[in-house]
């Protein structure tokens, strides 16, 4: 929600050569159906969605990157996803990464109504956030989106790095990644970091 000030150092610590766009409204979210991030849309020459939203991460580049996925894990899942959209871009519709247009329609959930109340509750939070800041009103925007969507992991995490930023200055590009209260801070949230992991590792388990 920052704009591109706030992406830009991330830009150019990777060396993109390529433009990169700033979705500061979730725009693409919302259209898409992303939920996540990393997530990644296929979509090829002719403007067709090969693959819907799913999960990819490319190899990290830059010190930044490479201390995140030393954290949190899946180097090797990176490998895969690299390998994977390597033999699309050589192989075209005959990849077999490349889902034919009935498979992609099948991937593509429908929306409920609880998807599109929570959509509208996060836009009214960014737009409220954008006059008054990290008010009350704001924080019961946001939690009304992740009360409706729990599995919308772009919401929560919008909320989180801006009570950090906010509670903590922009000291460093870390402050926006911290996403979970310290012992005795008042968390506003319904849900925060941890508690996401800990429900994620619980089901897995």
């Amino acid at each position: 929600m920052g704009g591109p000030e706030i992406a830009r150092p991330f830009v150019t610590e990777a060396g993109s050569t390529h433009p990169s766009l700033i979705d500061r409204s979730h725009r693409l979210d919302a259209l898409f159906g992303v939920t996540n991030v990393p997530q990644v849309i296929w979509i090829d020459e002719t403007g067709t969605i090969v693959r819907p939203p799913h999960r990819g991460s490319p190899m990290p580049v830059g010190a930044g990157a490479l201390r995140i996925v030393e954290m949190i894990g899946g180097l090797e899942e990176r490998e895969a996803y690299v390998a994977e959209l390597r033999d699309w871009v050589v192989n075209g519709a005959e990849s077999r990464y490349a889902l034919a247009p009935d498979e992609v329609v099948e991937r593509s959930r429908p929306r409920s109504t609880s998807v599109s109340e929570a959509t509208a509750h996060f836009e009214l939070a960014q737009h409220f956030w954008r006059l008054e800041g990290l008010t009350e009103r704001v924080i019961r925007h946001f939690n009304m989106a992740h009360e409706l969507q729990p599995d919308n992991v772009t919401f929560k995490r919008q909320a989180w790095s801006a009570l950090a930023v906010e509670r903590f200055g922009d000291q460093d590009e870390w402050t926006r990644f911290r996403q979970a209260p310290v012992e005795g801070e008042d968390w506003p949230f319904v849900s925060d970091f941890n508690q996401d992991i800990d429900l994620i590792m619980g089901r897995e388990a």
